[in-house]
């Protein structure tokens, strides 16, 4: 059985905040190399840019064989594509067929099955990997806003070599889900999570989500008492705080006050404005729009209040984690203490908040997986340990 291998390491390769962020994640989480990226990041200025770069990577990968780079690179070219954009398919299809051919052995040998859970009008692909060893217990993993299943499959791996069965899957709004299927986005998550545990027949589960995962992970968990024990894999307490906290607070709060009282008119002249003179802005509300199912710049904004811990906080009373980190650019680290006051009548909370000097302290801390994940196992670890004495 090989190890796994993580990579580990922050690097500044585009001004921009959030091309360098995908950037990085291309590397440490979708098999990219530092040394193909670096040459071309300061070439990447708006999301035509990304995606010309990042098929030429991708091509040149594929050409040279180096298929795990090309894969990655695919992926991620079709990231800043509008949808709508006819290569946004094409170019996500060929990375994930390219994908499971290369991933084939695993599936062959029975390390990995392929499992699909019905919801609604589509189905919910999910990925198993069955603990070695001594079954420690069960994970459901799940990303976020703009996750792919691909890219959680080694650490669903790696997790299940340290003792726990893992099944990850893809929700409404995610990957082949909405690129595909075109499912959009539900923030009351618990709906596609009861879909997947009545399919897999588990119980006495831990769910784990990444970026918005740590909301809808814990929103699930609230209505699904099956699942035992929380991983956050970032904070998340709100998704229109978290987009609207680069704002002054006046302005902040003017905006919900205009949401509030339905001002719909002038929030999508300034929105469309912001968009017209910052193409990531432009992108990124497009996206939101297609992915959330809001037909304006402002009905995706109120949508986002919909995704939140703040109302059903006080549901929870699993164990539960919640990762942090202490430079997130999405996430400023302030808005963890209103995920933990929306918190009150949890088993334990623990958090941890992990850093740029251990190069974790980006969004989902991407410089640095492996910390992250061996902080997941070294708590369920603890909780096993507890249980076990308590009864």
């Amino acid at each position: 059985m090989e190890q796994i291998q993580f990579k580990r390491g922050s690097y500044q390769l585009n001004d921009d905040p959030n091309f360098n962020f995908q950037l990085n994640r291309v590397i440490q989480w979708d098999g990219g190399r530092l040394e193909d990226i670096e040459p071309i990041a300061r070439r990447i200025r708006i999301c035509a840019d990304w995606k010309r770069e990042l098929i030429a990577l991708g091509d040149r990968a594929a050409a040279e064989n180096r298929i795990e780079n090309a894969i990655g690179y695919y992926r991620m070219s079709e990231f800043f594509m509008f949808d709508g954009d006819p290569d946004k398919q094409r170019f996500y299809r060929k990375a994930t067929d390219m994908f499971y051919e290369w991933a084939g052995p695993y599936f062959e040998s029975g390390a990995v099955r392929r499992l699909e859970a019905p919801y609604e009008d589509v189905k919910l692909p999910i990925l198993y990997a069955e603990a070695i060893g001594t079954r420690k217990g069960v994970i459901l993993l799940h990303g976020g806003n703009d996750s792919y299943l691909e890219e959680f499959f080694f650490p669903m791996l790696y997790l299940a070599r340290n003792g726990y069965a893992v099944y990850l899957f893809e929700g409404p709004g995610q990957g082949g889900v909405v690129r595909v299927q075109g499912k959009k986005f539900t923030h009351e998550w618990e709906r596609p999570v009861k879909a997947v545990l009545d399919t897999i027949g588990e119980r006495d589960v831990t769910i784990m989500g990444a970026s918005l995962g740590g909301m809808l992970a814990p929103r699930a968990a609230a209505f699904d008492h099956r699942i035992r024990r929380v991983v956050g894999w970032s904070v998340f307490s709100n998704f229109l705080d978290a987009t609207l906290s680069n704002l002054p607070a006046q302005f902040r709060k003017t905006v919900r006050w205009m949401i509030r009282h339905n001002l719909r008119a002038p929030i999508n002249h300034i929105l469309n404005r912001k968009m017209k003179k910052e193409p990531i802005v432009d992108w990124a509300i497009h996206h939101g729009m297609y992915a959330y199912d809001a037909a304006t710049p402002f009905d995706w904004l109120r949508k986002l209040d919909d995704y939140k811990l703040t109302d059903i906080g006080p549901k929870l009373t699993q164990d539960m984690l919640i990762i942090a980190a202490n430079r997130d650019h999405f996430i400023p680290i302030g808005l963890l203490h209103d995920e933990i006051d929306a918190l009150p009548n949890l088993k334990s909370l623990t958090v941890r908040i992990l850093t740029e000097r251990e190069e974790a302290g980006g969004h989902c801390n991407v410089g640095n997986p492996k910390l992250t994940l061996d902080t997941v196992i070294n708590w369920l670890n603890h909780l096993n340990e507890r249980d076990e004495a308590e009864n």
